[in-house]
């Protein structure tokens, strides 16, 4: 009984835990504060910068180590900086589709028909992320993995494979946080918030498609074939016909902060020994064998 009880005690405080940390990241003008911090973020003024970065890293596990500089201009320049040169190995086999980024692995596997899952419970459909249900036909009953990057991660991300960008559609939206916590209360929440689908063609022929999805305080998404920054203030357009090529491993665009990326294969991939919901992986790791 005393168990039950201490049990008990844990659970409800873990509970009111996850409420305060759902209220402070999402019960809040999301998208005034995200506008806010694009801003303030780029705040060159040496003590706003100091103290930014080292409030930052007070509180995440940020890890500078590999970075190629070690001093910021700001803020957003410790977000989005590059890595030092052979700081991440990319798997170049063939038959391997790497990560694209640096991430913690979410909901992943089996497309069922065009159905597949942001958390346990909470399915959403290919046609509404997309935007379109007819654009996500060469994805039914494919391969999917959520790829999400905290604040503290490299927020790079690069070409899986040997592969040609064909087509953008930017849709603009919410910005609900991303963490599990959102993800377990939010229906629908990728489909929700703003996000680019980013069509492509591996040199094999296979399609894949690659989803950054932007979320709080993550000001905008840069995609290096395009001259300008997909944010909320962003009018368009929004369907973008492309032919941007891109080697394996080549970087193709940041987050500001932190977010995630769904990862698109058609039927016949499968995901490769280690790709589970909750492992760690890096960009350059093997993510699906190619069918």
């Amino acid at each position: 009984m005393k168990n039950t009880s201490t049990l008990a005690r844990w659970r409800d405080r873990l509970l009111q835990q996850e409420d305060l940390n759902f209220l402070l990241t999402n019960r809040v003008p999301r998208i005034a504060l995200t506008r806010f911090m694009g801003w303030f973020s780029k705040v060159e003024l040496p003590w706003v910068r100091d103290a930014s970065i080292a409030t930052w890293r007070a509180f995440t596990e940020i890890d500078l180590s590999d970075a190629k500089q070690q001093r910021f201009k700001s803020l957003h320049a410790m977000f989005t900086r590059e890595l030092q040169s052979g700081a991440r190995q990319i798997d170049m086999a063939p038959d391997v589709m790497a990560s694209p980024c640096d991430a913690i692995v979410g909901s992943c596997g089996a497309v069922s028909g065009t159905r597949l899952f942001q958390a346990k419970g909470f399915p959403y459909s290919l046609g509404d992320l997309f935007g379109d249900a007819d654009a996500a036909e060469p994805w039914r009953d494919g391969q999917y993995v959520t790829l999400r990057l905290t604040s503290a991660m490299y927020h790079r991300f690069h070409a899986p494979h040997d592969c040609t960008v064909e087509h953008l559609t930017y849709l603009s939206g919410d910005t609900w946080n991303v963490n599990p916590i959102a993800l377990q209360r939010v229906e629908r929440l990728f489909c929700r918030n703003e996000r680019a689908v980013l069509r492509t063609r591996l040199a094999s022929g296979h399609p894949v498609a690659l989803v950054p999805v932007a979320a709080i305080l993550v000001a905008s998404i840069r995609l290096h074939f395009l001259d300008t920054l997909l944010h909320v203030r962003y009018r368009g357009p929004h369907q973008i016909p492309c032919n941007a090529r891109y080697a394996k491993g080549q970087e193709m665009g940041w987050f500001e902060h932190g977010s995630t990326i769904i990862v698109f294969a058609p039927k016949g991939f499968a995901l490769c020994p280690g790709i589970a919901e909750g492992a760690r992986i890096r960009m350059g790791q093997a993510l699906m064998r190619v069918g």
